[in-house]
């Protein structure tokens, strides 16, 4: 065997790969790491089920170098960046290993032979006490380690958090590091044995974050401060971050002009503790400032830093700057991750969505890819409008020769989004939407495919199907539809509704006299299919419709809306001389509820204060293209959503899928809905109204709510929407007949995907994914407990390590475990045992208030053609502008493991559904993962 791969390991592990790693041996001793030795473990294992000794067979030998290298990738993948291995970490990977591989007999002799050997040692007393280790310090000194010390620092961590056990923690500790181990690995080790304990119980998820927060301060502070003397340290510490951050060229200038004394003394050092793990790691690795890889800020004067941003046009900036903080660091209010990123920065581009048209000729093609770099470099969501352009064997005068369509200008826009990425931050991501009629319709529905010509496929964007309500009652009704090239009826961009169907008919009529030199007719049942087809297949295009966001755009005396953005949330008009912006945040209903029901005294205060943030981003702004700096300028559009709206559901102790959800989705979004029109109004009192305001839907006195009446005419069927109100909306219209609008939009519920993670809450209107499961990020990978359940069965005496071991097996699933009461079993039903209707139904209570859209993802256990086909015809019935993501089973699972490592993994599996019904094939493709890191959205 060559020297570049060890014993046991193929090609795939070289000995470059391994020389970073070292073992722990059990007297805390560190040794090389040598996966030959893996390999002999597993061979006595083999060897000792077969009742043989001395030679292995080349089927074994075969096998053990195959799991040996799956051994070390496992292992390797944990430490990616190298480091010290706990042999017993080796160990239970190994048994692991052996397990997933069905080898359960060979692993049951490996546990024995281990137990055995642990009764060996036990006996020989070879188990150090850990009492004679040393650390290095900071500056390379080394000392006696201090455990008392070291426990009082986890003691201090698990603090008020009932059921963590600090000598555990302790234990754990320990046995993970070696002599002479450097401080930030002894912090890290506490990190990791916190972490490992979190499937035990959430509130070690608490533990964790705090002892990462003591290893954050140890880097900022350089000493090492404990959260106690933090209420004093902040204070100390905030002016002299602030002053770094300038003479670093990091914080705008402005900054150093707040009273930083008054703004200091205000930092809230008690609000550190609200973080979970992954919030607070989320949030080091990619939000604080940094200079050359040290973060320079704290999570308090990161909070007051993003609200000094924001507060920096107001009269009396430290009020509002302490205002808006309390709103940030409380949890109650979460502006966008690119606020987040660059509020009270140099470079502040603080809007979230960028929707633009593409024009038909190819400076205007260019013109709008370079637009999307320009957008995207400072971390700008993108949604491009590409219906203008010309179809597959469309004439072009000035070369007399023919189109090559879109496709191929879709694939540099694809590469372009790779490129650019948001400053390492996040990536870049763009949606292209396409209406139906557009003749290049059917190579669009198969962008994403894995088969096929791989220069006309676009494998990292996003695409959207932009549908017009014609095209969906010749679905209803059975009839046929026409394809065209937008060089011909250049009209039908631009039309929508009643005025759209009569021209198509024209079109339709001309095409069947031969007057149109590119057409198709198929059955639009037809197309239809393909559209499903391709969404179960790949997961795109995403379905959204045209009409309702046209004909209930608040804008529509000024313009189309001719597509949505990258989350399908936002509807803006755009054209050839405005980019749309929107400006995002999200209000967390979590913290709103008191006593299992909203407070709505609680919620307008947020909901005011939130307004009034994002209305100040249009004005702060850093507009990387002009276009946009026009169009927010001009029209002023914001989109407060809102998230925990599940967490809400577990407080109340409401099943998602019930009545008692929707109602309570019509209810929560009636109120956001009043108080944020009402506070668009106040700031256009304060500040004035915004200029596209004459004859709009709101000074023609139609409230959004009021516009499905329009939708009703226009569509002239098809629509099933509650009308139901509660609060006094007369005087809302009356407020805004007096005061008008500071904003010509308001509402959208982006996925919040990041931000809710930041604040511990489920994300922006989602059902619970599972009750036990890993989520996976840029920042790594995450246990994350249902807190509510892991509650409800302590109150029952139940939750033990039994049940955690059947929540792992069964994929975060109570259905098939027999002690769970029906109750629970309903309260915390997962999103693939919900029906989805469900989900439509609560969507469109809130579609009903919301004067833009929402990101909606469906969730589909046994996805079949005729499911799809109603699911998403009922969407459209109901009144849905947009839909987002189609997600099936498997998108992630718990570890099914033995249970000694006590560890979880992502872990893909492969699950498919029947899908014959609507001529939709099986297939085993994976959707868009619920924790696809490369899947963060717009928030």
């Amino acid at each position: 065997m060559s020297q570049n791969h060890p014993a046991g390991l193929s090609a795939g592990i070289t000995t470059s790969d391994v020389t970073h790693y070292q073992t722990i041996r059990r007297n805390g001793a560190v040794v090389a790491f040598e996966p030959a030795k893996i390999s002999v473990a597993m061979s006595k294992a083999f060897l000792a089920l077969a009742g043989q000794q001395g030679t292995v067979s080349t089927s074994i030998r075969d096998k053990v170098a195959q799991l040996t290298e799956q051994v070390v990738g496992a292992l390797m993948r944990r430490k990616p960046a190298g480091g010290a291995i706990h042999i017993e970490e080796i160990q239970d990977q190994v048994e692991l290993c052996l397990m997933r591989a069905g080898e359960h007999d060979v692993a049951r002799a490996y546990v024995l032979y281990r137990e055995q050997r642990s009764r060996e040692r036990a006996a020989r007393g070879e188990e150090l006490a850990r009492t004679d280790l040393h650390i290095r310090g900071k500056d390379g000194a080394l000392r006696l380690l201090d455990v008392a010390r070291l426990r009082a620092r986890i003691a201090s961590a698990c603090q008020a958090l009932p059921g963590t056990d600090v000598d555990a923690i302790l234990g754990e500790t320990l046995k993970n590091i070696y002599d002479g181990v450097p401080v930030e690995e002894l912090n890290k080790s506490a990190i990791l044995a916190a972490r490992a304990m979190i499937e035990q119980d959430p509130a070690y998820d608490y533990v964790t974050a705090r002892l990462l927060l003591d290893n954050v301060r140890l880097e900022i502070l350089g000493e090492d401060v404990s959260h106690e003397e933090m209420a004093t340290c902040y204070a100390r510490h905030f002016a002299d971050y602030v002053k770094k951050g300038i003479a670093a060229e990091l914080l705008d200038e402005r900054l150093g002009e707040y009273d930083l004394a008054r703004l200091g003394a205000a930092l809230d050092a008690s609000r550190d503790l609200q973080f979970g793990y992954i919030g607070l790691q989320t949030l080091y690795d990619r939000y604080f400032l940094h200079i050359d890889g040290q973060r320079i800020e704290l999570p308090q004067a990161f909070f007051m830093r993003v609200a000094m941003g924001l507060a920096l046009d107001e009269v009396d900036r430290e009020t509002r700057a302490i205002e808006f903080y309390a709103l940030l660091s409380s949890f109650d209010f979460m502006s966008s991750t690119p606020t987040l990123f660059n509020a009270g920065t140099r470079r502040s581009q603080l809007s979230s969505c960028y929707l633009t048209t593409i024009a038909d000729d190819l400076d205007g093609i260019y013109e709008g890819i370079k637009e999307n770099a320009l957008l995207s470099k400072f971390a700008g969501g993108l949604g491009n409008d590409w219906t203008p352009v010309r179809a597959m064997g469309s004439h072009i005068k000035g070369t007399n020769g023919k189109s090559q369509g879109v496709v191929p200008f879709l694939k540099v826009v694809n590469d372009t989004a790779v490129a650019v990425n948001q400053g390492g931050k996040r990536k870049g991501a763009v949606c292209a939407y396409l209406e139906t009629w557009h003749a290049d319709i059917e190579e669009f529905l198969e962008l994403r495919k894995n088969t096929g010509d791989d220069r006309r496929r676009t494998h990292d964007m996003n695409t959207a199907n932009w549908i017009p309500d014609l095209f969906m009652k010749r679905v209803m009704e059975g009839g046929d539809w026409t394809l065209f090239s937008p060089s011909e009826c250049p009209d039908l961009h631009d039309l929508y509704g009643a005025a759209f169907e009569k021209r198509y008919r024209e079109y339709e009529a001309m095409a069947e006299r031969g007057e149109m030199a590119v057409s198709k007719r198929l059955p639009a049942l037809s197309l239809w299919r393909k559209m499903l087809t391709m969404l179960f297949e790949t997961g795109h295009p995403w379905i959204t419709f045209k009409d309702p966001c046209n004909i209930r755009s608040p804008q529509n005396h000024i313009g189309v809306v001719h597509s949505s953005n990258l989350c399908t949330e936002i509807t803006l008009n755009t054209n050839a001389d405005e980019i749309a912006v929107c400006n995002l945040g999200s209000v967390n209903l979590a913290r709103h509820m008191k006593d299992g029901q909203l407070d709505g005294a609680k919620l307008g205060r947020t909901v005011r204060t939130a307004m009034r943030m994002l209305d100040n981003v249009i004005d702060i702004n850093f507009y990387p293209v002009k276009k946009a700096r026009n169009s927010n300028l001009k029209h002023r559009p914001v989109g407060l959503g809102i998230m925990g709206f599940q967490d809400c559901l577990h407080q109340m102790r409401v099943a998602y899928g019930s009545q008692e959800a929707v109602e309570f989705a019509d209810i929560s979004m009636e109120q956001v809905a009043y108080h944020a029109y009402w506070a668009s109004t106040e700031l256009a009192a304060e500040r004035g109204r915004y200029p596209s305001y004459k004859g709009s839907l709101w000074d023609r006195g139609i409230l959004p709510h009021d516009s499905i009446n329009l939708l009703a005419a226009e569509r002239g069927g098809y629509l099933d929407i509650d009308r139901s109100e509660r609060l006094d909306w007369a005087a809302l219209r009356e407020r805004v007949r007096t005061h008008g609008m500071r904003n010509s939009n308001c509402l959208a519920i982006a996925p919040t995907a990041t931000i809710a993670n930041i604040v511990g809450v489920s994300a922006s209107i989602e059902p619970t994914f599972q009750n036990l499961f890993v989520k996976s990020n840029l920042s790594g990978e995450f246990t994350i407990s249902n807190e509510y359940l892991v509650r409800d069965l302590k109150k029952l005496g139940i939750w033990d390590e039994v049940m955690v071991s059947d929540l792992k097996y069964f994929d975060g699933n109570l259905a098939r475990i027999d002690r769970v009461p029906a109750e629970l079993k309903a309260i915390y039903a997962t999103a693939f045992e919900l029906d989805p209707m469900w989900l439509v139904e609560c969507a469109s209570r809130r579609q009903k208030w919301i004067d833009q859209a929402q990101s909606l993802n469906l969730y589909m256990a046994g996805a079949s053609g005729k499911k799809l086909d109603e699911l998403y015809k009922f969407a459209w019935t109901r009144g849905l502008k947009t839909s987002y993501y189609l997600r099936t089973l498997a998108a992630s699972n718990a570890e099914k493991s033995t249970g000694r490592g006590g560890e979880l993994n992502a872990v893909p599996v492969a699950e498919a559904a029947a899908a014959a019904e609507a001529g939709i094939p099986a297939t085993d493709a994976r959707f868009c993962s619920i924790d696809n890191p490369d899947c963060e959205a717009c928030q």
